[in-house]
């Protein structure tokens, strides 16, 4: 198998009533905490109207979390390119691969909430079509070209970005994707990464992960361009992990209810059709519905496989970084995702979990060999020893 890459997506969505300032300052604290766990890369949204959603600009925390971070990759996720005008944010990102240097990445998308929408005057009809023309005219600037041209409400005359990336030629871009075909008719047409963020929210968007593939690869190659490399997609889904499945039950109690009863209030996703009831009778739901998993390292690692089989292989597995368990338990929850669920998932050809099993077969099927073997050393240096003491030596 590919060995899979593992990230987080940090929307974040935080407990309404408490201190913005403590949870901002918590989400940096995880950033380094995921750097130090060796996860690969982490995703940073934006939203500006729920009071949950805290992170009104993506590009100032990843400054923050880079000081704070030495190898984790940190990408906007996504930035709503509708929102803005195109040439600053190409040119924002250019210099956040500076000061990175190259641990930047550039995810789009349309605006996922109506009411951040609402607030500047647009349909998410309307900055569904502005979509693609923002990330044109972002595509063409970063590859050294002078625009002139007018996007929505934003105009461009014969606009040039002061610096070049760092990256070369250019660092990552990629462009989400829920249930219906937009971001992966634009992954493949425009060449970019693509990352399936209704990989698991529902049955459609599960049902639709090989067919998006598949939309990726014909608008590809209709613009003419290479296949997409499954390597650059990435699906996101749902998990909380403790030693016990008791363990992992009662840790949810915190916050499971909660972040559920938000994306039925503001998420407005078609398909996505969330219950409301006690904890367990959630718990049961987001488990047996495919949504993600709650329990020990072994369901997590039967919801990973289950996303590969369905989607016929994908780069890189994104965990949503809510919060369904008070910290402590979270992090411990992240921790036992890299300790116990990611080794089973990476490595060429035989996954790092295989090789230590496969290091301790050999060790036991040579067992006896080995234990005959010692004994004879053993008695060899005793009977050498024997024999100096004889001789005088």
């Amino acid at each position: 198998m590919t060995t899979l890459r593992f990230g987080a997506f940090l929307p974040p969505i935080h407990p309404l009533g408490e201190s913005p300032t403590w949870w901002l300052r918590h989400d940096l604290d995880f950033m380094a905490h995921l750097d130090r766990l060796g996860f690969d890369e982490a995703w940073i949204g934006e939203h500006h109207s729920t009071g949950r959603d805290l992170i009104a600009s993506p590009e100032i925390f990843i400054a923050a979390a880079a000081e704070r971070t030495t190898r984790i990759r940190l990408g906007t996720g996504m930035t709503s390119i509708p929102y803005h005008h195109p040439l600053w944010v190409a040119d924002r990102m250019v210099m956040l691969d500076h000061l990175t240097q190259g641990r930047v990445m550039l995810g789009v998308g349309p605006g996922s909430l109506p009411s951040d929408v609402a607030m500047i005057g647009m349909t998410p009809t309307e900055s569904r079509e502005l979509l693609e023309t923002h990330l044109d005219v972002i595509q063409r600037l970063l590859a050294g070209e002078s625009v002139t041209t007018t996007v929505g409400t934003h105009t461009l005359v014969d606009a040039t970005l002061q610096l070049r990336p760092y990256t070369e030629p250019c660092f990552e871009i990629a462009v989400a994707a829920t249930a219906s075909p937009t971001g992966a008719r634009l992954a493949g047409s425009r060449g970019v990464s693509l990352i399936s963020l209704g990989a698991t929210m529902s049955q459609d968007g599960f049902d639709a992960l090989a067919y998006h593939w598949g939309i990726a690869t014909e608008r590809a190659t209709h613009a003419g361009r290479p296949a997409p490399d499954r390597r650059t997609w990435r699906l996101v889904t749902n998990v909380h992990i403790a030693e016990t499945r008791e363990q992992a039950y009662q840790d949810v109690e915190f916050g499971l209810r909660d972040w559920l009863r938000h994306l039925n209030d503001n998420a407005a996703t078609p398909g996505l059709a969330l219950p409301d009831g006690s904890t367990r009778e959630l718990i049961d739901f987001v488990n047996e519905s495919g949504l993600g998993a709650i329990g020990t390292a072994d369901d997590v690692r039967r919801q990973i496989q289950r996303m590969v089989d369905q989607s016929g292989g994908f780069g890189t597995v994104l965990l949503l970084a809510h919060d369904w368990a008070a910290p402590t338990a979270k992090w411990r929850s992240w921790e036992l995702v890299a300790r116990q669920v990611a080794p089973h998932f990476q490595g060429a050809g035989t996954t790092h979990a295989q090789a230590s099993h496969d290091a301790r077969a050999r060790i036991l099927a040579r067992r006896e060999e080995a234990t005959v073997a010692a004994g004879a050393a053993l008695e060899h240096m005793n009977r050498k020893y024997a024999e100096e003491v004889a001789g005088g030596s």
